[in-house]
């Protein structure tokens, strides 16, 4: 089943106002922020970190980084990277590398979300393609997937 489509069902099953929008293929964050008309601080990037024995999925705004001493301390962990590619690869079947939707409780996943997207009533993040994003209320989105909320990213 593609990612899109599991994602709208999980939505819909939990009731969840959302659309579904295409766009010319696109890979960076900042890419579909342009060509979706929002602002960076809008669209939710996935970040895929390695921390301890395990992977966790950071939500940031496409126009801010990771900053790892930040993220250390929130999780309490000696060591935080960038997870490699072959790390996370098969946890997101059906998904397009790079263009994983921010639901890593769909996943076994802890999530991680920067309290920097509270600021808008909206996010937009990939859908698990590279031509697709999907936009809901944050609040709804933080309803659904219960990420612990913390600040470890800064604005680029």
């Amino acid at each position: 089943m593609p990612i899109v489509t599991k994602l709208r069902e999980f939505l819909e099953a939990n009731k969840v106002a959302h659309s579904v929008h295409s766009h010319p293929e696109a890979y960076t964050a900042q890419e579909i922020a342009a060509l979706q008309h929002v602002k960076g601080r809008q669209l939710a990037k996935v970040v895929m970190v390695k921390a301890g024995a395990g992977l966790v999925m950071l939500v940031l705004p496409a126009d801010h980084r990771v900053d790892f001493a930040k993220l250390k301390a929130v999780l309490g962990a000696g060591e935080a990277r960038l997870a490699q590619e072959a790390e996370f690869r098969e946890l997101f079947p059906g998904c397009e590398l790079g263009a994983m939707p921010p639901f890593g409780n769909l996943y076994g996943i802890p999530v991680y979300a920067d309290r920097s997207l509270e600021k808008d009533e909206e996010i937009v993040f990939s859908a698990g393609t590279h031509t697709q994003t999907a936009k809901m209320r944050f609040r709804d989105y933080v309803t659904l997937v219960k990420p612990t909320m913390a600040e470890f990213a800064v604005h680029l």
